[in-house]
């Protein structure tokens, strides 16, 4: 019953921490700050005098919080207040809401902290970039010396991105949680390649569609869109107009970051299938890029992923975002249009809450809204101009789709064979001297949950429980150092060869290790402060030194607490010297238990196939032999040995096969 219960146990932290293992965001919060800085800046004057004044207004009542500049490019670590190019970064991944959003802006205390972390990435991306450009100009270097410096480079991103998201989610403690929700970051994948993009709109805006990135972004920018109009025909008070200005930009930054994921490449190829397939595909293209053609003209374009931004990229996603601005500000400042706008009274003066995290498909922004107004042509040709700029998503699940990945994420079934040699100082009985060495193998089959980078290729929630059977060779060492004990064989080891039933646990840990384990009927009475632990657990830890470390050979990880190994041996015999000098040696019968602690862990890096992995791993560990028993059975009525626990230190092998499902 209690093996039951344990196993049990440890399918409802998998499954915890699993609700969490969710496709990454699109491009990361610099990112979408760099491209919103680039497009303020581009505005034309006219426009850019129309803006510094609605960003002035919106900042009144919150100068201390609020930057004096817009778009501040200079802005760096540590910055001292908050401007408006940072809130489409703050949009969809630190808040789920346009009214979550200005809270967030407006009140949280861990935001200044994360823009500063955000700022430091920043510095480490360009820092990498230029020496992945650099290497890319190395072209008489050998593929072998190539290899390693594009591995190199890859693993300086991947720590540089560890460490912020480390870091953000201490600031931020949703900030992994609201992963779980994000179709809303993704294009809708087309379902035929017959598709135009007026059917490809009808299609995501229909009220049966799944939340998406166009779908969001039309929900907010047409409510910007609304207030703007409003603003530009009535009459305020300061309090009132500042009010109506404040939620109207935050309803445009909210919907910029929906727009400028569409950019990302691991984005434009849509998102279907489960988590593990998601979350692949999306780290895949991401890495590697994606070749794509836009709306507008059909025109061919590379594009990057998230944490890869090139300055094309920023270009051609800022070009939207500018486009996307100007009609906000065009309809603020009642410009002229051919389709003009339809006026919207009494805009409310907060902004939408259409919330993304909980939310699934766009009709449900449209429940209760029967009395809402249907697109005008000239809204339509609003968003076709802006749509129009974006990439062309993908076809769906069928002939002709892009190739898919999968992430080592969900239930998986695998085989492990190991090899091992530890080193031991004495023996069983007490009276031996000197050290020797063990060999062992272990073949055993497991099963458990992927969860390997849940925020990242650093992250390692890897759990699982295995059985199998194992045999250890004689220690060279031996209980007597008369020359006649190596006659004796095994008997005559320090520690006899023995063989008998395995079995290992992983599982990442909060602070110590099993606290998962048992505070897990806090699952039920806090849930969400139970996810944040196995959040935190499964990246390293409260004390986060158990997060993977990339090199260019592979990955480093330190795992004492997460793993520990047990071999049940059954009965076995070994000599021990006479009671006294003179006297025969004595045949003692004793059963044992072996119990190892891996403490350093090295993975090489391999490729992932779409269901399967395999991999070898090499690991420093700490063990101790726990003997029991110790009755002579030869000669007869001879008395017993007291056994003593032997301590050891050793390197295992391991090669490790698991299939997916």
């Amino acid at each position: 019953m209690r093996s039951r219960s344990s196993l049990a146990i440890t399918v409802l932290v998998a499954t915890t921490a699993a609700e969490v293992a969710a496709p990454a965001f699109a491009w990361v919060y610099p990112e979408h700050r760099d491209i919103t800085v680039l497009a303020v800046e581009t505005l034309d004057p006219t426009r850019r005098v129309v803006f510094d004044r609605l960003w002035s207004e919106a900042r009144t009542g919150h100068e201390g919080r609020l930057c004096v500049q817009a778009a501040d490019a200079t802005q760096g670590a540590m910055p001292a207040c908050i401007d408006w190019a940072a809130m489409p970064a703050i949009a969809g991944d630190h808040s789920c809401s346009g009214v979550q959003l200005l809270e967030t802006v407006d009140n949280a205390d861990w935001l200044l902290p994360l823009a500063d972390i955000a700022a430091r990435l920043k510095s480490d991306l360009s820092r990498i970039s230029s020496a992945a450009s650099e290497g890319d100009g190395m072209r008489s270097m050998s593929d072998f010396r190539r290899q390693l410096e594009t591995e190199a480079v890859r693993a300086q991103r991947i720590n540089a991105l560890r460490y912020a998201d480390v870091r953000m989610q201490r600031a931020d403690h949703e900030y992994a949680k609201r992963a779980q929700f994000n179709s809303s970051h993704f294009a809708r994948p087309r379902p035929n390649t017959g598709f135009t993009l007026d059917d490809y709109l009808r299609l995501t805006m229909s009220a049966e569609s799944e939340i998406n990135a166009v779908a969001v972004f039309w929900v907010y920018h047409q409510s910007a869109l609304s207030k703007a109009t409003w603003l530009a025909r009535a009459t305020f008070v300061p309090e009132e107009r500042a009010a109506l200005v404040r939620a109207m930009l935050s309803d445009e930054a909210f919907a910029l970051h929906f727009l400028e994921d569409l950019f990302s490449a691991g984005h434009a190829v849509g998102s279907w299938g489960g988590v593990s397939q998601r979350k692949g595909t999306h780290d895949y293209y991401n890495e590697y890029g994606l070749e794509a053609t836009t709306w507008r003209d059909g025109s061919r374009v590379v594009l990057a992923g998230d944490a890869h931004m090139r300055t094309e990229d920023a270009e051609r996603a800022s070009a939207a975002v500018r486009m996307s601005l100007e009609q906000i500000l065009d309809a603020a400042a009642d410009r002229a249009r051919a389709d003009p706008l339809p006026y919207a009274p009494k805009s409310p003066p907060h902004p939408g809450a259409f919330d993304t995290c909980s939310n699934g498909t766009v009709g449900e922004h449209l429940e209760g809204q029967q009395d809402r107004p249907q697109d005008t042509p000239g809204q339509s040709r609003l968003l076709i101009e802006i749509v129009q700029q974006t990439p062309v998503p993908g076809l769906g699940y069928g002939r002709g789709a892009l190739p898919r990945f999968r992430a080592e994420v969900g239930p998986f079934l695998g085989v492990a064979g190991a090899l091992d040699a530890r080193y031991l100082d004495g023996g069983f009985t007490g009276f031996e001297n000197g050290s020797g060495l063990i060999g062992g193998a272990d073949l055993s089959l497991r099963v458990g949950y992927g969860l390997e980078g849940v925020l990242g290729p650093g992250g390692d929630g890897l759990i699982y429980l295995s059985v199998g059977y194992r045999g250890d060779t004689a220690s060279t060492n031996k209980f007597t150092t008369d020359t006649s004990a190596a006659a004796g064989g095994s008997l005559t080891a320090a520690v006899p060869a023995r063989t008998g039933f395995s079995t290992r646990l992983r599982m990442p840990f909060y602070l110590v290790p099993g606290d998962l384990l048992i505070l897990s009927p806090l699952y039920f009475i806090a849930p969400k402060t139970y996810e944040k632990m196995a959040v935190t657990a499964a990246n390293g830890g409260l004390i986060p030194w158990q997060i993977g470390w990339a090199t260019r050979f592979g990955r480093w990880q330190f795992v004492l607490g997460r793993e520990v190994g047990v071999a049940f041996y059954g009965s076995d015999t070994l000599l021990a010297p006479g009671v006294t000098a003179g006297t025969g040696s004595r045949l003692i019968e004793f059963k044992s238990t072996y119990l190892d602690l891996p403490i350093l862990e090295y993975r090489p890096y391999r490729a992932f196939d779409v269901s399967q992995t395999s991999e070898l791993i090499l690991q420093l560990y700490f063990g101790f032999d726990m003997p029991r028993g110790g009755n002579a059975v030869q000669p007869p009525g001879a008395p017993g040995v007291t056994l003593h626990n032997v301590y050891s230190a050793g390197v295992r092998a391991v090669f490790d096969w698991r299939h997916y499902f």
